[in-house]
């Protein structure tokens, strides 16, 4: 198995060029969305942080049905839907003038990504075989890191000449990029859509506990996810004596690491087997990062510097393993035809992660300082050791649901 960043030639390098395409704009965005909702439109920041609090709060409560539709419908056409209806809610954005309209763009953007991650995983579940897609992911996440940093150079061109045409032109970018994204998801093959209505009607994904409690624990762990983007920038400059410069090192460190090397991180995941085994040692590797991340308050300037590159790279390569493991996971226990309703589940743990976690990180860490690490470590810990027992429970579950569902042998 190659353990190259590229996926295959055929339809998973188009899917990665996809991802390329819409990552691209994404890192453009993400890089000056503050400063153009607050210098242009004229946002004050609280209100910012209030809309795209509502706006990821609706995207986590419409990942479900999205996910469902792409089962029912058709993964290829509701992601290329959902594609072109997050290039125009970014569209939308550079003609929003008032705190309402923005609000309600916010909500079309986060419901149409959220709709989007969903469709996009039940695509790829019918595009290669159930071995091939934790491989296939550890691809379009190295593809992502890449994307995200091409986009961010250029949102960085955008805040160094700080006007509002530069701003404009960022958000048209990243519109533009979802247009190729879709054009680049049309030219994959059409697949039937074979799902299967949930028993109990409704979102039977919300009845099956067992996959809930995976996607909970998984919740848990990816309270990783602000620690580069806020929590870590809050400690460099409150809590150590390392230089505010080492925030940009340290994320360009871990992007680098997930593109070069989440490929051969993932190669070893197969099933659930491995994948439980994966989380697992993510999480001890997670808590080394958190005690070495607490080390560095006090301590000079270098040696700070020393501890929290060391502490980053334990960070990215637990990540790895997690990012690995959650995927498999998620994918093995989802019953078939039901890939994208089930992952628009999952999915909600990093709109949760997100919207929840600087929230809850901030004062854990920032405030309470190395207890905090250490509880927070501590969690990750003991969620990554829960995850086998719910791996294995939901795993029996879906074994039973197979043997209901299979037609009696006449003898």
């Amino acid at each position: 198995m190659t353990n190259s960043p590229v996926p295959p030639a055929g339809p998973q390098r188009v899917l990665a060029l996809a991802q390329l395409s819409n990552s691209i704009g994404d890192g453009a965005y993400y890089t000056t969305s503050a400063l153009y909702f607050t210098q242009v439109v004229g946002l004050a920041p609280a209100r910012v942080g209030l809309g795209l609090t509502v706006g990821w709060a609706i995207g986590s409560l419409v990942g479900v049905p999205l996910g469902q539709l792409a089962d029912r419908r058709g993964a290829r056409g509701t992601a290329v839907l959902l594609a072109l209806a997050t290039g125009l809610a970014v569209a939308s954005f550079t003609v929003v003038r008032g705190f309402w309209p923005f609000v309600l763009a916010a909500c079309v953007y986060a419901a149409a990504q959220s709709g989007l991650a969903a469709a996009r995983q039940a695509l790829l579940a019918g595009l290669v075989s159930a071995g091939e897609r934790t491989r296939l992911l550890a691809h379009l996440q190295s593809t992502l890191n890449a994307g995200l940093a091409v986009g961010a150079g250029l949102g960085g061109l955008a805040l160094h000449a700080g006007t509002r045409t530069a701003y404009l032109t960022v958000f048209v970018l990243d519109a533009v990029s979802f247009l190729v994204c879709a054009l680049l998801l049309l030219r994959l093959p059409s697949m039937t859509a074979v799902a299967s209505r949930p028993r109990h009607g409704g979102l039977g994904v919300l009845r099956d506990r067992p996959y809930a409690v995976v996607a909970l624990l998984n919740t848990v762990l990816l309270l990783r996810l602000p620690l580069l983007s806020l929590v870590l920038p809050l400690w460099i400059t409150r809590r150590t004596e390392a230089p505010a410069w080492l925030v940009s090192a340290l994320f360009v460190l871990n992007t680098a690491a997930v593109m070069l090397f989440q490929v051969r991180a993932a190669r070893g995941v197969t099933g659930l087997a491995t994948a439980t085994r994966a989380v697992r040692r993510a999480g001890w590797v997670m808590l080394a990062a958190c005690v070495v991340f607490a080390l560095s308050a006090g301590a000079s300037l270098w040696v700070a510097v020393g501890i929290l590159v060391v502490g980053a790279v334990l960070q990215v390569v637990a990540e790895m393993g997690q990012s690995a493991g959650s995927w498999q996971l998620s994918f093995d226990l989802a019953p078939e035809g039901r890939v994208g309703e089930y992952q628009g589940l999952f999915g909600t743990g990093v709109t949760i992660a997100r919207t929840l976690g600087p929230l809850l990180l901030t004062a854990l860490l920032v405030e309470w300082g190395t207890p905090g690490w250490l509880l927070l470590g501590g969690a990750m810990l003991a969620a990554s050791y829960a995850m086998g027992p719910a791996a294995r429970w939901a795993a029996d579950r879906r074994a039973q649901e197979d043997r209901v569902r299979q037609p009696a042998l006449v003898p």
